[in-house]
C-alpha cells in the first residue's frame, strides 16, 4: 500500500536523490550542457531542504519514497516518480495531488513547464487533460549562472 502526504524534513534527502536521478533522466541532452553539469547531486541536496512546504511525497508502507510533487503558487513545478513506482498509476495520483494543492491555494488553473525534448512527459500530461499552450523559454539559475531551458508551457483548468 502507498500513501501521498505532505513532506517532512526527514523526507528531503530521499527527495533530493530522486530529484537528481529523475531530472537527469528527463533533461539530459535536452537543455544547455552547462545546466546539466550544474545539476549535481550536491546541488540538489543543497536546494531541497528549503522546499519541504512545497512538497508532497508518495511513500510505500515501509516509508520508501516512491515519488514527489512540488507546487509553488499556480505552478506544478516538479513531478518525479522513482523507478519502483513507474507504470503503477502513481504519476497520475501525484499530479492529481498537485492539482488539488493549486486549487486549494485559490487558483482556477495550473501550469507547468516541460522540456521540449521530453516527449514521454509531454504525452503523459496530455493524457491527463493538460494542454500545450506554446513555447516557454524557462529561465533557470544553477551554479550561479542563468540558463534558458527550451520548454513548452502546459495548462489545465481546475
Amino acid at each position: 500500500m502507498r500513501s501521498i502526504r505532505p513532506a517532512s524534513d526527514a523526507d528531503m534527502a530521499a527527495v533530493a536523490d530522486l530529484w537528481h536521478e529523475g531530472w537527469h533522466h528527463g533533461h539530459a541532452g535536452h537543455v544547455p550542457e552547462g545546466l546539466t553539469a550544474a545539476r549535481t547531486l550536491a546541488a540538489f541536496r543543497e536546494r531541497t531542504p528549503s522546499r519541504v512546504a512545497d512538497t508532497a511525497v508518495a511513500v510505500d508502507d515501509d516509508g520508501t519514497l516512491l515519488g514527489f510533487v512540488m507546487v509553488v503558487g499556480d505552478e506544478v513545478e516538479q513531478v518525479f516518480v522513482a523507478p519502483a513506482g513507474r507504470g503503477t498509476g502513481l504519476a497520475s495520483e501525484l499530479l492529481t495531488e498537485a492539482e488539488r494543492r493549486v486549487a486549494a491555494d485559490g487558483h482556477a488553473s495550473a501550469w507547468l513547464a516541460v522540456v521540449v525534448g521530453n516527449a514521454r512527459a509531454r504525452r503523459f500530461y496530455e493524457r491527463q487533460g493538460w494542454s500545450d499552450a506554446g513555447d516557454l523559454p524557462y529561465e533557470v539559475t544553477a551554479g550561479g549562472e542563468t540558463f534558458v531551458s527550451p520548454c513548452r508551457r502546459y495548462v489545465k483548468a481546475l
